[in-house]
């Protein structure tokens, strides 16, 4: 599979949405996307942004994204990079464009003098949990709990 990465851009927003639901009901989670080209519009193109996303282009077609922030780690004493959220379609799997995009946020970590990368996966994605220990990344079993403030 032909493939490239880049910054997304704002023409590439409506596909995210779509791409996000497609996500979201793949980890088995509500999406409601009322609202959220606007939330992300001005997240990512702004002059501070607090999100930031690499996108993955077949041609004209994005087939794939990852997003990522950044933050500060107590017990490490320093920045890390954050992946918030790592998607590919169904047809853009197996070409280890997965890989090439978590290189890519470590590569960004680095330059950024990140103490290290983090991000959840659900216990039941255990492809992607093969993949992850694959790639040397190790796991930590916790609860990840949400509390709605709206």
């Amino acid at each position: 599979m032909e493939y490239s990465i880049r910054n997304c851009e704002i023409t590439d927003l409506p596909k995210l949405i779509v791409l996000c639901q497609k996500h979201a009901e793949f980890e088995q989670a509500e999406y409601d996307p009322e609202g959220k080209e606007e939330g992300l519009k001005k997240e990512l193109f702004n002059d501070d942004p607090k999100l930031f996303c690499l996108v993955v282009a077949a041609g004209t077609e994005i087939v794939g994204y990852v997003t990522y922030n950044f933050s500060y780690s107590t017990w490490s004493a320093g920045d890390y990079i954050y992946m918030d959220c790592l998607f590919l379609e169904e047809s853009a799997r197996n070409f280890g464009i997965g890989e090439v995009l978590i290189n890519a946020l470590k590569q960004i970590g680095k330059e950024k003098n990140c103490v290290n990368m983090q991000w959840r996966t659900p216990q039941f994605n255990e492809r992607a949990i093969k993949f992850y220990n694959r790639i040397g990344a190790k796991g930590k079993d916790k609860v990840c709990f949400f509390l709605d403030l709206k």
